[in-house]
């Protein structure tokens, strides 16, 4: 899409990190809680998208995205897991069936 958030026009990004007016809009709890001030909120919003993510994210990202599985750490999958009922991310297909340690269990 874009290299920077900010080149996007129609991105959020220029109201929650640079304090253009936009009266569409509504500043979200998660946002209001990064900081005391708006200031302070544009900061670390913008901290937000300091991190470039590596290419084994990035697929990790698109390989969750694309067969709708969770997308975090064990701990966040299990919590998903939990409060929904479902399976978060997909498991383990068991041994190869022509190793010699399968045939031996």
């Amino acid at each position: 899409m874009v290299y920077q958030p900010e080149d996007y026009p129609w991105s959020s990004y220029h109201a929650n990190a640079l304090g253009k007016e936009d009266k569409m809009l509504v500043a979200h709890n998660a946002y209001q809680v990064l900081g005391k001030d708006h200031e302070e909120r544009y900061t670390h919003y913008r901290a937000l998208f300091k991190h470039h993510p590596s290419e084994q994210e990035l697929d990790e990202i698109r390989e969750a995205t694309n067969k709708a599985w969770v997308f975090g750490n064990d701990k966040f999958r299990e919590q998903i897991e939990k409060l929904t009922g479902r399976q978060a991310s997909p498991k383990s297909k068991g041994g190869d069936r022509k190793s010699t340690n399968y045939k031996k269990n």
